[in-house]
């Protein structure tokens, strides 16, 4: 397990170092001027060269990512063109939105998912199965942002349970922050929870027609206990992995449902920062949440060798 642990690891900081390399070429290697993209093209020349000096743009190309790398590791991420304040403290607040709500969107995915997936395995062909499987269609047609829409009319403007847009903060009392994150949260959850139901059935039918599972019938155990003993957790490989992947887009889509629910997240952030061409909010936060799903895949390739100890064998 060391050395699995030890390939995995020197995996990561790999591609955060060349996820960190291909972000600062392509906004700020390419042809064109940074500067000029931040302020305009009617731009004055003086105000050009005193934006270049103060983002150090002024500097060699090495020497500017090393800088900014350099920053990075330690926490001195710059200083925000458009709000004037350091980007950390910008992150620092914005997170305190975006990951409870990243989180309680999970938990909610996993939670619908992994029972449905179950129990329709468990009833194949039968009218649960075909209950669960539809819904699970309809829920990944389905986009997060207009369902967010419908969620929106559906307990904020016709029964009137939970507040359509905004954020009140934690100051004001736990219960009224995560009220305000938990239409976003069944947007964003319901779709991935679609996949990740259907991805379970696979997984648990798969299980099923193992020899072992026929084995431990043969021997006497009920089907419920073969399910639950045997078949479940031998399936939870491939949904802990796509588990893994779903953090990714769960990030991509707080982007448009933080938007939809004027939620000050980080996708917002985001979404604001290329609006305003604030250039090393937007470097910052892409690099960030590129090492956040990096760093969610890394504790998943973990899991999954835990669960199954014939992945440790592997070839990284």
């Amino acid at each position: 397990m060391t050395a699995y642990l030890a390939r995995r690891a020197a995996i990561l900081l790999l591609t955060l170092l060349a996820a960190s390399i291909v972000v600062f070429v392509v906004l700020q290697g390419l042809p064109g001027d940074p500067a000029a993209l931040m302020l305009g093209t009617g731009a004055r020349e003086d105000t050009l060269a005193a934006l270049r000096q103060r983002l150090g743009l002024d500097a060699p190309f090495w020497l500017r990512y090393a800088r900014w790398l350099g920053g990075m590791l330690v926490g001195e991420f710059g200083v925000s063109y458009t709000y004037g304040v350091p980007v950390a403290d910008l992150i620092r607040q914005r997170v305190m939105v975006s990951l409870p709500l990243a989180g309680m969107a999970i938990v909610l995915s996993t939670a619908i998912a992994i029972p449905t997936g179950v129990l329709s395995a468990a009833k194949r062909g039968r009218a649960a199965d075909a209950a669960a499987m539809g819904a699970a269609q309809l829920g990944v047609a389905l986009p997060n942002f207009w369902l967010g829409i419908l969620l929106v009319l559906a307990f904020a403007v016709k029964l009137p349970w939970f507040p359509a847009s905004g954020f009140p903060g934690w100051s004001d009392g736990a219960w009224s922050a995560l009220k305000a994150l938990i239409l976003p949260a069944v947007a964003l959850a319901l779709p991935q929870a679609a996949i990740l139901a259907r991805v379970t059935r696979a997984a648990v039918l798969d299980t099923l027609g193992e020899d072992f599972v026929r084995t431990a019938r043969a021997k006497g155990l009920t089907r419920r206990a073969a399910l639950w003993r045997h078949a479940v957790p031998n399936a939870l490989v491939p949904v802990v992995t796509l588990l893994g992947l779903q953090f990714s887009f769960l990030l991509a889509g707080t982007v448009i449902i933080e938007n939809v629910f004027t939620l000050p997240g980080l996708g917002r952030l985001v979404f604001q920062a290329i609006t305003q061409r604030d250039l090393i909010v937007v470097q910052d936060l892409v690099v960030l949440l590129a090492g956040s799903v990096f760093v969610v895949n890394f504790a998943v390739d973990l899991a999954a060798a835990w669960i199954d100890p014939r992945l440790r064998g592997l070839p990284a």
